[in-house]
């Protein structure tokens, strides 16, 4: 090699070196980010946790930004703004509808701006393994669900969860909401491959679509009620959602008061010390049982 092209060459080793050493740094930094732990799960304040997810979302993008199809970062993404759009700001709007209708309803936007950011890292998720699998679930949801092995039940609830989200916070708009049974596809195809997964929550989730699934055997309550049975043995009892979810959809429906005033009782009275690994959620799911029992008088005409 000429001592005139051994510089050049040198420089440019050193270059791809060190973007080499970026990306393993950015990739470990990301599985160490990614990975499943506690550290927000058990936390025992939700307003604290509350300030926190958004600084470790928009770390999380900014991985994205030099790593796109890291797929532990992309599940990341669209499980933690999926829940902090529905802890955080979907629950707000909720609590806020009564007296300021126009915080509600900008909440609202801003939870569904969130669950379709969710959405789409979840897609992206998906993509990693299936290329255009975006595209092909908008062209036919049911046969693109069908090459989903157990390994992508998260990515397939997360994405279902996410834009079940958004179709609930948009329920004026036809568009999104003509998206439902995609939404059904790909829950259903997570229940087919891991009724299981994570303590029951696919059953959780499905105690509240019953009620929109159309052409199902049995009635929407029958269903819900058999995924409700479910979802409390696989958490061992130890989680309010079931509870609070079949009390909102089942028993206001039913106008059954005083199902509805027991369930979310029985809530409220789950030790969140219990099970560390759910006190989050617990604590964020008997925040809305109690804000469901205040409103008891304006969802029941009458005492059942």
């Amino acid at each position: 090699m000429q001592p005139k092209t051994l510089l050049p060459v040198v420089f440019v080793s050193m270059i791809l070196a060190g973007c080499s050493v970026k990306k393993v740094a950015i990739n470990k930094l990301g599985n160490a980010l990614a990975s499943p732990g506690t550290t927000f799960s058990a936390d025992d304040d939700p307003e604290f946790v509350r300030d926190a997810v958004p600084f470790s979302l928009k770390l999380m993008e900014s991985l994205l930004a030099e790593s796109p199809r890291h797929r532990a970062l992309l599940l990341a993404a669209a499980s933690g703004f999926t829940q902090y759009a529905y802890a955080f700001i979907q629950q707000e709007a909720d609590e806020a509808e009564d007296r300021d209708l126009r915080r509600a309803t900008a909440l609202r936007l801003r939870a569904r701006k969130m669950y379709l950011r969710a959405r789409d890292y979840a897609v992206r998720c998906l993509e990693t393994r299936y290329p255009e699998f975006g595209a092909k679930l908008r062209a036919e949801a049911q046969t693109a669900v069908r090459a989903a092995s157990v390994r992508d039940v998260a990515p397939l609830y997360w994405t279902a969860a996410a834009w079940g989200g958004a179709i609930s916070v948009s329920k004026t708009d036809p568009e999104i909401i003509a998206d439902q049974p995609i939404v059904e596809a790909l829950i259903d195809r997570a229940l087919e491959l891991d009724e299981k997964f994570d303590n029951g929550a696919l059953h959780s989730f499905l105690i509240a679509y019953e009620s929109s699934r159309q052409g199902a055997k049995g009635t929407p309550e029958e269903r819900a009620r058999a995924h409700f049975d479910r979802a409390m043995q696989l958490s061992g009892g130890f989680q309010a959602g079931p509870l609070v979810s079949l009390a909102e959809n089942v028993s206001v429906q039913n106008q059954n008061r005083k199902e509805f005033q027991s369930l979310l009782e029985r809530a409220i009275a789950i030790d969140v010390d219990a099970k560390p690994e759910f006190r989050l959620v617990n604590l964020v799911m008997q925040r809305r049982a109690r804000w469901l029992l205040d409103r008891t008088g304006e969802l029941f005409l009458e005492s059942k």
